[in-house]
């Protein structure tokens, strides 16, 4: 086998694993950590596969492999904390109408799996200012439906929304670090 084919045979390899991890971590319902790791990884090897063309250095190798991982990482962030606004706007815009003390489901469904679709309630505890910032508190559930290894189960948060002109926009950062950590 020559040099070339040696290259082009290895450059196949890397792009059909590429595609499979791609494919894998999409198809992968709730797998975050796997679609985190997945694109972490297929960054590697693409960046691995360039240094490989690009350069013999070491530390230029080390550097685009770095960046790649670097890249991917900021990628799956970006992805995640998109999901996460979706989420909580989807909750906001069922509880901004609400009277205090009513209670009203919310759900969502995701275009892109990487975090199972979710439901539960919200309910308005109480108003925090009307007038011309109008906000209010809120307490919401993340309901888990009974399977035949787990009975059905909810975990509640409390949240604040505020009216931005005709629409209520999620308003508060510190009580959903629990459900969504610092990526919100």
């Amino acid at each position: 086998m020559t040099k070339h084919q040696a290259h082009a045979a290895s450059f196949f390899r890397s792009t059909i694993l590429i595609a499979f991890a791609t494919a894998a971590s999409i198809a992968c319902t709730a797998c975050s950590s796997f679609y985190s790791e997945g694109a972490q990884a297929g960054a590697g090897i693409g960046g691995a596969l360039v240094a490989s063309r690009v350069t013999n250095n070491a530390a230029v190798a080390t550097g685009i492999g770095l960046g790649a991982v670097a890249l991917a990482k900021a990628g799956v962030q970006y992805s995640e904390r998109t999901v996460h606004a979706y989420t909580q706007t989807s909750i906001a815009d069922v509880a901004g109408p609400l009277k205090e003390g009513a209670i009203a489901p919310w759900s969502v469904k995701h275009s892109f799996p990487i975090e199972d679709d979710a439901h539960g309630r919200v309910t308005v505890s109480r108003k925090i200012s009307t007038g011309a910032l109008e906000c209010k508190e809120i307490v919401f559930s993340v309901d888990q439906d009974a399977t035949k290894d787990a009975a059905a189960s909810s975990a509640f948060y409390v949240a604040s929304v505020c009216r931005d002109g005709k629409a209520w926009k999620w308003a508060s950062a510190e009580p959903s670090t629990e459900r969504w950590g610092s990526l919100q």
